[in-house]
């Protein structure tokens, strides 16, 4: 296919991320009133997120707006419903409001800094730069701390309406939350290792600047 022609908007990837949009718009809207509608629409949009990434491969169709489109994806639903949490959940707002700006800043530091470095993807990253980082952005670990994290949250905010079937005692979604709070902590914890990485990147960006200007 001739690259004149294309239109990277309607790239399969992109689409993909259109439907997570209007996916997470819906659940916004059902999150207070009708938790089965919000958290199927939730959840579907998060699974959505690992289908994108194939389909970008698959069709060679990776781009920096897809990046882009699919990181503030990510951030913007999980912001959505931790606001949520932190209104059913109100002692618990310094912490919601923790894990927000944490999640955010150091993303957002992450991916612009990667940008300005002229790599091809965010998640590339090799053994020698980050050992942490290129263990995490593997398929296997990225996915299984992305999912787990999205079940955390996901399961506060269900269980703030029901329990669920009963396993042992407890209930189906306690029992997800309590199991996936560890998952939770440690993703917050690698996003600030997002922010130091960046930090460091972008100073070896700025040196090179300056040693060009001198």
């Amino acid at each position: 296919m001739s690259t004149e022609s294309e239109n990277i908007f309607l790239f399969y990837p992109n689409l993909i991320g259109y439907a997570r949009i209007i996916l997470t718009i819906i659940s916004f809207y059902f999150m207070p009133t009708d938790w089965v509608i919000a958290a199927i629409c939730y959840i579907t949009g998060s699974l959505l997120d690992a289908v994108d990434g194939h389909a970008a491969r698959h069709f060679n169709q990776s781009t920096k707006f897809g990046a882009m489109l699919d990181q503030l994806t990510d951030r913007c639903g999980t912001t959505g419903l931790i606001l949520t949490l932190a209104n059913f959940y109100p002692k618990y707002t310094f912490w919601f409001q923790l894990s927000i700006v944490i999640d955010i800043a150091c993303h957002w530091f992450f991916l612009h800094t990667s940008l300005l470095q002229g790599k091809s993807s965010h998640k590339f990253h090799d053994l020698n730069e980050n050992p942490i980082m290129a263990i995490y952005y593997q398929k296997g670990p990225l996915f299984f701390m992305c999912a787990g994290n999205e079940a955390f949250y996901a399961s506060l905010y269900i269980l703030h309406f029901a329990e669920g079937p009963l396993i042992r005692g407890i209930g189906l979604f306690r029992a997800v939350a309590y199991i996936t709070f560890p998952i939770a902590i440690v993703k917050t914890l690698l996003s600030l290792v997002h922010g130091y990485v960046a930090s460091i990147n972008i100073s070896l960006v700025d040196k090179t600047e300056r040693q060009k200007k001198s």
